[in-house]
């Protein structure tokens, strides 16, 4: 039964092999210095079985660029496959960032065969060797040159072993893998003795070995260049000390090091035995002395930044499903203010002999306001008078109030008190709206005119509450004119009483014209359709109107001519068809603002009246309310007028001129209504028909400001610190990439630049929608945090090399180069090593680590004696001025001849990996199959 298994996995493998087309020898030129880490590595993989067992096949290759047809050039006869000429190439010895086969055999392809995923995984001898026997037959059997090899042991050891095939040659790959480093291989000599006798060349003297060495020092504790950022101190910003102005700024950093190692890699790429020393008892290995430094920055994982946490925190608020009663609790509090607030209009009506003024609205929601903060303890309430206080003043004395807000609700979220403080500024935030609608205080902070449809709707709230307040207070100063002008007509009356006399009680003709021009009446904005209201006016019917203007020319037996009201100035040189008065333009309402939900609710409405005939004339009947009323403006404005001229002023092209010639024989213009205004059961021909001649400071108001700005402050009131959250999300998204744009003005990083537009484009696209996706919106928070870290870095890494500072000079460019190079490479590579400007500095950062580590005196004089590990004397009590490596790798390269004295020359290898817990030799040994 095994035998077969084991044929058909074979079989399987070959399969596999055949379409990935790795049969014979793809010879192609060197890999380029560095071309490991900057090219592109590609990945494909398939899964077979060995009876009920799952392995996967991985073929690792690096994509090069090589000219048409060269890549199917015959290789010489005697050529050497590409992995073992890979295998001496000392272009990319120790590449940054590559799979660890690559980093330990230098290879640019090979094929992985690895248990798959839930899989145990092949640690017996037995089961070892059976892999390792069916690899070599599938590479025998198609030809293939590529390595292979199988994972065995546990996967965290990265244990592999495999094989390359080529003719009349073979390279076996083999490691081991020890927890400790044994003391005989501690150093340069003990591996030396390993690698000649693994190879056994029986050549005399032995070729030489080429030795590459690189060792590396972690930088953990950066002493004096401990990380600057300082989280600010709100409890003495919210106390008021700087007047609130610092709400309206998100905080920014991170309160931690975002970077918590450096890793200094030293390297002497090339050397030859003889030309160094390193054995169990000296070692000259001077990292002051390597040819090559390259340095890479580990990142601490998840960095506490300000900004992050401020938008993580309240996002979090989004998903809450308490109201703001639920969160503050009503108990006591819910009866009186039930008892101030909701009996309020019905105290206004009652017989009482306390003055109206002292029981108005506003008055009963301040002492509400005084009530519930009374009743709630002092320990209840998230927020003191004073920071409510200061928070107040921040939103309504600047610009921006929903920007303001949203910082504030921000702010106040993450440091007082949560949801329960959110819940309590939002209550004080309505009761103040409130109190602003009751005594005609306009809301700052806000763009005058109708809401703004492309903002929140929370924004558009409040401007319609500003639009509210403005139309309030212009009728209250309507009326006061109103008001004043009849105690001025009043004291005319007495006046002329006796000088002019009266006929019958009535005025004479021109005490009548000088009332009628005074005082008929309160303007059209103080007309209010809501209760509560103490004066109302009674609008005349156009046969009043044309009785009372044309009293005088009646008696006289003149013609009854109304006389013009609510004229605004003459329409251009236009006159009146049917007369030669001039056309005037006249005085009309402005439409209703309106917000987005109720546009929304009005096309709900207006959609459910259907098609048929009779709801699409319902329709044009509500839509034309406004029309109705500036014909009516446009009647009292110009006596005698026909819907003609109205057209000529409202809709010009609905109103058709053209030449004509008359029956005199001249030439004339005559115009003459649209096509579409002469169609029967015409709207605007009803409305003419039916609309009365009443100016508009007499008609009906289309917007009621008292009923809408009662609708806002319902809304308001009912929103819970979720919804409220939801409306003010786009803010403080928008807030807080404006603050990385500023951030990143100042540190300059392309990656950076790239990655705010990108956070940019993906929350505009997710906000524009009416319900976005909140998970999605959570990435784009995660992006801003990354954004943060990355400039918090970029921060750290400046201020521990000293960037910015005077003294760094013409070296300041270099410098800055470094660091950006540390930001977006694995690797960067030191220029001048050791005695460069970025390594002068990074000694300095080693030796004051080392001096805090060993308790020596700071201003001790720089010993450049104990360098590279505790092996070599420190001379009584100087400090060396690196630690010990904690980590050090050493490759042996040579071409000798194996097994035999006349085989070939092949190559050989051995990467030696000794750490504290980890050694590990990983050998590439080739031998002649032919001549041996």
């Amino acid at each position: 039964m095994i035998p077969m298994l084991f044929a058909r996995f074979v079989s399987r493998v070959e399969e596999v092999l055949n379409d990935w087309k790795l049969i014979g020898n793809n010879s192609s030129k060197p890999p380029e210095k560095g071309e490991y880490t900057s090219g592109t590595w590609e990945e494909k993989t398939q899964d077979i079985n060995f009876a009920d067992f799952k392995f996967s096949v991985t073929h690792h290759c690096l994509k090069q660029e090589s000219e048409e047809g060269e890549g199917k050039e015959e290789p010489e006869e005697d050529a050497f496959p590409t992995a073992m000429q890979d295998l001496l190439c000392m272009n990319n010895d120790f590449p940054p960032r590559a799979h660890c086969l690559v980093r330990w055999y230098g290879m640019r392809e090979f094929v992985v065969i690895s248990p798959g995923a839930n899989c145990e995984a092949v640690i017996s001898e037995s089961k070892c060797n059976l892999l390792l026997s069916s690899i070599s037959i599938s590479l025998a059997n198609t030809g293939c040159q590529v390595p292979m090899f199988v994972q065995i042991q546990q996967k965290w050891r990265r244990m592999y072993h495999g094989e390359c095939q080529g003719l009349g040659v073979r390279t076996d790959f083999e490691m081991v893998h020890l927890r400790k480093v044994p003391s005989q291989y501690n150093h340069l000599s003990g591996l030396l003795d390993i690698f000649k006798s693994k190879i056994g060349c029986p050549l005399t003297p032995l070729p030489p070995i080429n030795i590459a060495i690189r060792f590396t020092y972690v930088l953990q504790d950066w002493q004096q260049y401990s990380w600057p950022q300082q989280p600010p101190d709100f409890d003495a910003l919210l106390g008021g000390e700087v007047g609130g102005v610092e709400f309206g700024k998100l905080p920014f950093g991170a309160c931690e090091d975002p970077i918590s190692e450096l890793h200094l890699a030293t390297t002497w790429p090339h050397l030859t035995e003889g030309i160094v020393v390193d054995n169990d008892v000296y070692s000259d290995l001077d990292p002051l002395q390597a040819p090559h430094w390259s340095v890479r920055v580990r990142k601490a994982d998840n960095p506490t930044c300000l900004l992050g946490d401020f938008l993580t925190e309240f996002f979090k608020l989004c998903s809450k499903k308490e109201s703001t009663e639920e969160i503050l609790g009503r108990g006591p509090v819910e009866e009186e203010g039930k008892d101030d607030i909701s009996h309020a209009l019905s105290k206004l009506t009652e017989p009482t002999a306390v003055p109206i003024p002292k029981l108005s609205v506003s008055n009963m929601v301040h002492s509400a306001r005084k009530r519930i903060r009374r009743h709630r303890r002092v320990d209840e309430s998230p927020l003191s008078n004073d920071v409510l206080n200061s928070i107040l003043k921040s939103m309504i004395d600047y610009d921006s109030l929903t920007y303001r807000l949203a910082l504030c609700v921000c702010l106040v979220n993450f440091y007082h008190g949560g949801v329960r403080a959110v819940a309590h500024l939002w209550q004080e935030f309505v009761l103040e709206m409130r109190y602003r609608w009751e005594n005609n205080y306009l809301v700052y902070g806000l763009a005058s005119g109708p809401p703004d449809l492309r903002c929140c709707l929370l924004h558009q709230k409040l401007q319609m509450l500003n639009c509210c307040i403005e139309r309030k207070r212009a009728r209250d100063d309507g009326r006061k004119m109103a008001e004043g002008g009849k105690e001025r007509e009043r004291g005319r009356e007495r006046k002329v009483s006796g000088a002019t006399g009266t006929e019958n009680g009535r005025l004479g003709p021109e005490s009548a014209e000088m009332g009628r021009e005074v005082s008929p009446g309160k303007s059209w904005d103080s007309w209010s359709d809501s209760e509560g209201e103490d004066e109302f006016f009674e609008c005349l019917s156009d046969t009043e109107e044309m009785k009372e203007a044309g009293s005088t020319d009646g008696e006289k037996g003149g013609a009854k001519v109304a006389k013009p009201d609510g004229r605004l100035h003459p329409h251009g040189k236009l006159t009146l068809l049917n007369s030669q008065e001039p056309l005037y333009i006249p005085v009309t309402q402005e439409p209703a603002p309106m917000t987005e939900d109720l546009l929304e609710e009005q096309s709900e409405v207006l959609a459910k009246l259907g098609t048929s005939a009779e709801g699409a004339h319902l329709r044009a009947r509500m839509q034309s309310a406004c029309l109705l009323s500036d014909m009516e403006s446009f009647k009292a404005a110009n006596p005698g007028c026909t819907l003609e001229d109205f057209v000529r002023w409202y809709s010009p092209r609905d109103y058709v001129e053209e030449e004509v010639v008359d029956e005199n024989g001249d030439t004339v213009v005559r115009g003459d209504l649209s096509a579409r205004m002469k169609i029967p059961g015409n709207m605007w021909m009803e409305a003419w028909a039916t609309a009365k001649t009443t100016p508009a400071r007499r008609q009906r108001r289309l917007f009621d400001d008292t009923k809408e700005a009662e609708k806002v402050l319902h809304y308001l009131a009912v929103q819970k610190p979720a919804d409220l959250t939801r409306h003010l999300l786009p803010c403080i998204l928008h807030a807080a990439i404006l603050k990385e744009k500023e951030e990143e003005s100042v540190e300059d990083i392309l990656s950076v630049r790239k990655a705010i537009q990108q956070a940019t484009s993906h929350a505009s696209k997710l906000l524009r929608h009416p319900s976005p996706d909140y998970k999605k919106l959570e990435d784009v928070i995660t992006q801003l945090i990354a954004v943060e870290t990355v400039i918090a870095r970029s921060r750290s890494l400046k201020a521990k090399f000293g960037i910015g500072k005077a003294e760094q000079g013409d070296n300041a460019e270099d410098l800055e180069r470094f660091v950006s190079s540390l930001l977006e490479e694995p690797e960067v590579s030191v220029i001048g090593a050791g005695r460069g400007p970025a390594g002068s500095i990074i000694h300095k950062l080693f030796v004051s680590a080392q001096r805090a580590a060993l308790l020596a005196p700071l201003d001790e004089d720089t010993g450049r004696g104990g360098g590279a590990d505790d092996k070599k004397p420190m001379g009584g009590a100087s400090v060396p001025d690196f630690p010990p490596p904690a980590g050090r790798e050493i490759l042996l390269r040579t071409c000798v001849p194996r097994p035999a004295p006349y085989s070939k020359a092949l190559p050989q290898r051995l990467f030696c990996v000794l750490m504290r817990e980890d050694f590990r030799l990983a050998g590439a040994f080739s031998s002649d199959t032919s001549f041996f």
